[in-house]
């Protein structure tokens, strides 16, 4: 199976996910658009801005599912020659949308419910608002739940926040009824400071999501289960000592290009790596969905039993230092008097300076070798 194959079923898959997110983000519009026209009749003849707030929240909420289906249509466009890996990250930005809206939507309930303190109205409930706040509490239990799972099912960011956040306005919601009961049964207002709360909880969910999205944009660390799996799918391969550098580049939801090294003997050919190479590819992409582009090797030395104990001393040198993470690649010539090997380092050294102490210090007792030492980021664990 070569590489177009991989990016054909791939965008197979991308179309199914689609039609997932465009079904459930419409369900979510059409019950946001009902709540919102229900909460805000009632707030308007209960003169209550709880109510309004609370209903604006939901006009918030399909404003959001409606920018997630554009972001959605935009980010499926074929691949292009100026965008050749596809327009997936579309659906970022998109997602940065809608939280900056949510958060837009909280500072100025925010302000609002903050003028009802001083400037406050006496709210007036009928049991048919009343009513409709608590349909609104248990609507939005079942939704979030629906839209929470069906975002997990199809790994989508935009739809797991909108389930979270259908828990929290049946949170707010609930915190409306209790407001309204207070109102019924006491003489202390709490409209406004019901707002508030409103207010900071919408304002919260926006920031929390401004930030996951920005993440995503700019590029984070992979899923440690899913760099664990891949590392674990390619070294069942008897041939396969380890494997190593693993960078997973993300261009979309679902749509991520791996590279890896994979340390195998001295005595392979390049037709056997050849022939491995194809299989770990295909079987990466089956258990994980994720399209292995690029292979590299590094050498195991199968001929020369002394090359264990260099390579036991050197161990013993990285051991020596907390930045020293990890060392591989590892290929001795005792012949050529050559060395060489990779060392993963940790953000707490710069790597000039960490090449510097190890290149000095493995030089000590190797002192007749040409030494090469190559600095590697610590991007997965």
């Amino acid at each position: 199976m070569n590489e177009n194959t991989l990016i054909s079923e791939s965008g197979s898959r991308k179309q199914n996910r689609n039609s997932v997110i465009i079904r459930t983000s419409i369900l979510g519009i059409t019950a946001n658009l009902i709540l919102a026209a229900l909460k805000c009749t009632a707030g308007l003849f209960a003169n209550s801005i709880a109510f309004i707030l609370d209903g604006i929240n939901n006009v918030s909420d399909s404003l959001s599912s409606l920018v997630t289906i554009i972001g959605i249509h935009l980010a499926s466009k074929q691949p292009d020659k100026e965008h050749p890996l596809g327009h997936g990250r579309i659906e970022y930005l998109s997602a940065l949308i809608v939280a900056v809206l949510v958060l837009y939507a909280g500072i100025t309930s925010l302000i609002e419910s903050a003028k009802k303190i001083f400037n406050p109205s006496e709210a007036s409930y009928t049991k048919l608002s009343l009513a409709v706040i608590i349909t609104a509490i248990f609507v939005k239990l079942l939704m979030g739940t629906y839209v929470k799972k069906q975002g997990k099912k199809v790994n989508s960011t935009a739809l797991t926040a909108s389930g979270t956040d259908a828990f929290f306005d049946a949170v707010l919601s609930l915190s409306v009824l209790i407001c309204a009961l207070i109102s019924i049964f006491t003489d202390f207002s709490a409209e406004p400071w019901t707002g508030i709360l409103i207010s900071i909880f919408i304002s919260n969910s926006g920031i929390q999501m401004i930030r996951e999205t920005v993440n995503d944009i700019l590029g984070k660390r992979a899923d440690k289960e899913t760099t664990i799996k891949i590392k674990k799918l390619l070294t069942q391969e008897p041939q396969v000592k380890g494997a190593y550098d693993l960078v997973i580049h993300n261009y979309g939801p679902d749509k991520n290009f791996a590279s890896v090294h994979l340390e195998l003997p001295d005595t392979m050919t390049v037709a056997e790596v050849d022939v491995l190479t194809r299989h770990a590819e295909e079987k990466i992409f089956k258990e994980t969905g994720i399209i292995l582009t690029g292979v590299g090797v590094y050498s195991h030395n199968t001929k020369d039993e002394k090359i264990t104990e260099m390579q036991n001393k050197i161990f013993g040198i990285l051991n020596n230092h907390n930045w020293a993470l990890q060392m591989h690649g590892f290929y001795a010539d005792n012949v050529a008097k050559t060395l060489r090997f990779d060392v993963v380092l940790s953000f707490e050294i710069k790597p000039a300076a960490a090449l510097e102490i190890l290149m000095d210090e493995v030089q000590q007792i190797f002192p007749d070798y040409e030494i090469s030492i190559t600095p590697d980021v610590d991007i997965s664990d």
